[in-house]
């Protein structure tokens, strides 16, 4: 069930389950039980899926932190929840964990217990657990997961999951990947982010193992996939576009012989990165599109057409309902331009705190996600752009995405950003923000302004400012972080 790329532990679905009831056990003999919160930080390790299914078992209520973030932000998180225990690695990757949690613990008049769950992970007698039983329906399983997505101007939000809306998660991406025994696939982003058990349960309903990266370090995660004979691996586009540079330095020997699949999502997907890979790697891309509140909305099979996977995030997934609203609240028609809301099972239960749900849903209960997109005639879906993210020039509205397509097609770019900034004169002006690629010679302005003339693109939606800036910041599942470029732009002299 689960290989560690580190050390080439492996644990059988059957030694996972054994495992996960002896630290149940022994979470029991400290007080963990219904309902107990508990928050772990913790990377992708088999301890971590193990202490998350006793975690399950005991029926106790997840808060998952991803390992990058710190004193702010797991503050923040333990204080709302009012966690009673706290999952760390202790000092891990240079930075002690152990001490952040009890320092915020110091501050708290109820503090948690911390635990060390590489080092000091309980375990006891399971004849010992309490009989567990299944709700009547997944309508009254109570809340027992809460993800924090991460603010950019105010507090992260609390999103409160069920283990029905995950599962039902997971059930859509394991219909459309269509893995089987046969198969090892690969986790290479945190296990914390919602992804995790998603695809947990893929593994489950599929019945195939997972390669569990701790530490993303590139030529490590390629010997390991190949040493594991991994047949699919991924994570974001960048994962992507990080393995095609690793193929380009020897064309004619497969970078990881096993592979047959790409997959991932958290990030948009230039169709021009598909067409790359498929060329120089002989392999499909099947990318996803899903949320912190929605885990699942749309997945690329590969039994897809080239077409679709290259200029779609997929069909939408078993059991989720994808609905595309005009400016009127109306449906509007296949191949037309609107905001996704959605519906079904996957769908979180609401926001810890309950002034956010106002604005969350609209009247007829479909979840406003704030993205633009298009549902095609053939059902799979397209994605825009943010409602936030649309840049405002001259009162004509431009998709961020559509000039980042057409950027990355350059073989001098290697990832790109199109945000706005505020103009005098234009309101919004368009900026493009490069990541060069690996050993490009240069990409001037003019370069810029010829491959969007090339490529079709009207004089209005050109941008008239290029800024470098390598590395572009990236979050835990390697998604750019506009707002961060926006702040550090937003002063800069321009012209």
């Amino acid at each position: 069930m689960l290989i560690d790329s580190a050390d080439g532990r492996t644990v059988t679905f059957a030694e996972c389950k054994s495992w996960a009831e002896r630290v149940a056990a022994g979470l029991a003999d400290i007080g963990v039980g219904e309902g107990t919160p508990v928050t772990w930080i913790l990377p992708t390790r088999i301890e971590t899926v193990v202490a998350s299914f006793a975690l399950s078992r005991l029926g106790a209520v997840q808060n998952p932190i991803i390992h990058i973030y710190r004193e702010k932000e797991v503050s923040f998180c333990v204080a709302q929840t009012s966690a009673e225990v706290v999952l760390v690695p202790g000092e891990w990757g240079g930075f002690d964990y152990t001490a952040m949690v009890n320092n915020i613990a110091a501050k708290l008049d109820n503090p948690p217990k911390v635990i060390d769950a590489y080092d000091d992970l309980p375990e006891g007698d399971p004849a010992s657990l309490p009989a567990w039983t299944a709700p009547a329906s997944a309508d009254d399983a109570p809340v027992r997961w809460v993800y924090y997505t991460s603010g950019t101007t105010s507090d992260p939000k609390g999103v409160q999951h069920t283990d029905a809306t995950l599962i039902a998660g997971g059930v859509g991406l394991a219909a459309a990947l269509d893995m089987g025994a046969s198969d090892i696939g690969s986790i290479g982003f945190p296990y914390a982010h919602i992804g995790g058990p998603d695809y947990m349960v893929t593994m489950l309903t599929s019945g195939f193992p997972a390669v569990l990266i701790e530490k993303f370090i590139l030529d490590d995660v390629i010997e390991a996939l190949r040493t594991h004979k991994a047949t699919m691996a991924g994570g974001s586009t960048a994962f992507y576009t990080m393995f095609l540079g690793e193929q380009r330095k020897n064309p004619d020997e497969p970078l990881i012989p096993s592979l047959r699949l790409l997959s991932g999502g958290g990030a948009p997907k230039p169709p021009e990165v598909y067409f790359e890979v498929k060329a120089e790697m002989g392999i499909p891309v099947s990318h996803g599109y899903g949320m912190t509140e929605c885990p699942m909305i749309a997945q690329g099979s590969p039994h897809d057409t080239d077409e679709q996977l290259a200029h779609t995030e997929g069909h939408s997934v078993v059991g989720c309902e994808v609905t595309i609203v005009g400016d009127d609240g109306n449906e509007v028609a296949p191949g037309a331009e609107g905001e996704v809301r959605v519906a079904g099972p996957m769908l979180f239960r609401g926001y810890t705190d309950e002034s956010l749900m106002a604005d969350a849903f609209d009247d007829a209960g479909r979840f406003r996600t704030g993205d633009l997109g298009i549902k095609r005639a053939d059902g799979h879906i397209t994605l825009t752009g943010r409602l936030k993210d649309v840049i405002i020039r001259k009162g004509e509205n431009i998709s961020a995405k559509e000039i980042e397509d057409v950027l990355y097609a350059h073989p001098a770019v290697g990832a790109v950003a199109a945000i706005g900034l505020a103009d005098p004169d234009r309101g919004e002006r368009v900026c493009a923000v490069v990541e060069l690629a690996p050993d490009a010679e240069a990409f001037t302005f003019d370069d810029m302004v010829a491959a969007c003339r090339e490529a079709g693109l009207m004089n209005q939606k050109i941008p008239e400012q290029l800024e470098f800036v390598s590395p572009l910041p990236r979050n835990a599942t390697m998604k750019i972080l506009k707002h961060e470029l926006r702040a550090e732009l937003a002063d800069k002299a321009w012209p």
